[in-house]
């Protein structure tokens, strides 16, 4: 049983409602995966698979709203740029991910998690699945120009959404048979053309993004369930570009979490075990 969390920056509050509503129903996952912001959201969850995770999560995303992890004006934002070629210091996130994820190995974790970042060196997805816990979270999270790669080792890494934004596939090589896939509401939304040059770009990696999860499910083996979780919010943005604006968080985790909780009422798969969630 997997549960597969996917990027979307600040729009991967639904998942921590998707969380709430699979640990209601008693659905637990024995392997966690996820990219970008959903390392964050699955890192806590391979911690402590429990109610208590969902609480700490909803106070995480609480605290973007009155935190400095994207802290700044336009002219301090300028100037980093210049200076090192990107937006913010990621230092401020190392905190909060400090504060919220325990100080262990990612192989000290209550549940097996993997979490991808894509390497430069090797122009590579690289999937961590040992070390320091807090080190890979943040190479997941590295959305280019916005955060600076993070080096480890010999290499330096950035967002995984580059290279896996809903990454499916790998919890399926993994030896996952029922799939939970906790999106940011996406994946259903239809596309149009870019009315802005700034939209361009954007709307092109949306396009390789849906293209590899579509190719993901085309590849799925016969036998194995995948359950593609509802957000319940119409209105959340196609691309994310007001990235700090936090305004609304506490509503999309509710809207994520009644919609999965009706769609679990309606699903019938045979292999889903529930437990009682402490």
């Amino acid at each position: 049983m997997a549960f597969v969390l996917g990027g979307g920056g600040i729009l991967g509050a639904s998942e921590v409602g998707m969380l709430a509503a699979l640990f209601d129903a008693g659905i637990l996952p024995d392997l966690v995966v996820g990219t970008s912001v959903g390392a964050i959201n699955g890192a806590a969850v391979a911690a402590e698979p429990s109610q208590a995770t969902i609480e700490r999560l909803t106070d995480l995303w609480s605290k973007l709203s009155v935190t400095d992890v994207f802290a700044g004006g336009p002219a301090q934002r300028l100037a980093t740029v210049v200076r090192h070629g990107h937006l913010h210091s990621n230092g401020p996130l190392r905190m909060l991910l400090n504060t919220h994820l325990p100080p262990v190995r990612i192989e000290e974790l209550a549940v097996r998690f993997q979490c991808v970042a894509a390497s430069i060196e090797r122009a590579a997805a690289h999937w961590f699945d040992a070390g320091p816990l807090v080190d890979a979270v943040l190479a997941s999270c590295a959305v280019p120009a916005l955060l600076p790669p993070v080096r480890i080792g010999d290499e330096h890494f950035i967002d995984g959404g580059i290279v896996d934004s809903n990454p499916v596939g790998r919890a399926v090589e993994l030896g996952a048979h029922t799939v939970y896939v906790l999106h940011v509401g996406r994946i259903e939304r239809p596309l149009r053309p870019p009315r802005w040059p700034w939209e361009a770009g954007l709307v092109a990696f949306e396009i390789a993004r849906r293209r590899g999860f579509t190719e993901a499910m085309a590849r799925l083996p016969a036998g194995v369930a995948v359950h593609v979780l509802p957000v319940g919010d119409r209105g959340a943005p196609l691309v994310p570009l007001r990235y700090r604006s936090t305004g609304g968080l506490l509503r999309r985790i509710e809207a994520a979490r009644k919609a999965t909780a009706a769609y679990l009422d309606t699903a019938a798969d045979g292999s889903v075990h529930r437990v009682d969630v402490g």
